[in-house]
């Protein structure tokens, strides 16, 4: 096959897995210039296997979107499954959020989200993996924090967090629903911790956002949920992460924590795909309205990324074990 037929095939593969794409779907690619071939492999992908396909490019000018076009809503209509090939922006953030919003309120569309895919990951790596095994994986880590109360996660760079989990469940990115959509490419579990209930200090040796791999670790200090301080040797990067910081009143407030398992996820400048490596995390601020309790609103949900975590859990009466140990599972 040459390199558009290897992608195709990854897409679509990656859509029956993960979507249930079926031929009577009806499918919409929403994609942009910079990411126009991924585009083209999905759509390409769907109509091999019988689906009707339409493709919206978004508007080139007021770029990056800040809020989500008119017409795009109504593209819906007639719409059973939704890929989002498009850039990964971190200024497009309360664009995307909106949009995920409107889809999955639609009560009638699968998503698959991919801001920030290239051809690279569809194909090699992260997109070519056994879905059937992953799921496997991602079942066992989340029995491993069934009915966990706290979370205690520590690295070797210096991160030393306590997270509380009372009532808030991990889910999978492993299969889309008309509830919840799915990153594509996909592999991690996730939950949403109490939102005042994380202390201590969280050290990033990963990339955070869309700004790619950190020069220099940066510790970021949270209290009783929310980001106190952020502090390293690279005084750009820390200013960066400030400004984020500061969208709103949202966005210093813990949103998410997640753990990447998919085998062929490389450590890589794209968060989309090095979030879903193995032995490593993250930590998301801002908003977690779409996650199993989550509460806290904002206007963006920004991933930094850890890695090598050792992670202890703890259980009412006085219970606990670890889960993962320098990034592996045990």
């Amino acid at each position: 096959m040459n390199r558009m037929e290897t992608m195709s095939a990854a897409a679509l593969d990656a859509m029956i897995h993960v979507l249930d794409l079926v031929p009577q779907d009806r499918v919409l690619v929403v994609t942009d210039r910079a990411t126009s071939a991924c585009g083209q492999a999905f759509s390409d992908g769907a109509k091999s296997y019988g689906c009707p396909v339409k493709v919206y490019d978004l508007p080139e000018h007021n770029r990056p979107l800040q809020a989500m076009p008119d017409e795009m809503p109504a593209l819906l209509d007639d719409t059973t499954v939704v890929i989002n090939a498009i850039v990964g922006d971190c200024f497009e953030i309360p664009f995307r959020l909106q949009w995920i919003n409107v889809i999955e309120l639609s009560g009638h569309v699968r998503m698959g989200h991919s801001p920030g895919i290239d051809e690279d990951m569809m194909v090699s790596g992260p997109m070519n993996v056994n879905y059937k095994k992953m799921m496997e994986s991602a079942r066992e880590l989340m029995a491993a924090f069934d009915g966990a109360e706290a979370v205690h996660i520590s690295t070797a760079a210096g991160t030393d967090l306590q997270l509380d989990l009372t009532n808030r469940i991990f889910i999978h990115d492993l299969k889309s629903t008309i509830e919840v959509g799915a990153n594509l490419p996909c592999g991690e579990i996730y939950c949403a911790p109490v939102e005042t209930g994380a202390d201590g200090v969280l050290v990033i040796d990963g990339c955070f956002g869309c700004h790619g791999i950190v020069s220099a670790p940066v510790a970021i200090t949270l209290n009783t949920g929310q980001v106190v301080d952020v502090t390293g040797d690279d005084d750009k990067v820390v200013g960066i992460i400030n400004g984020l910081m500061d969208t709103d009143g949202g966005s210093r407030t813990i949103a998410e924590l997640g753990i990447g398992l998919n085998p062929g996820a490389r450590m890589t400048e794209r968060m989309l795909e090095a979030e879903k490596a193995h032995r490593t995390a993250h930590i998301a601020f801002g908003s977690n309205e779409g996650f199993p309790g989550g509460l806290n609103h904002s206007i963006t949900h920004l991933d930094y990324l850890f890695t090598r975590p050792t992670m202890e859990v703890f259980f009412s009466g006085d219970v606990s074990h670890v889960v993962m140990e320098d990034g592996k599972p045990v």
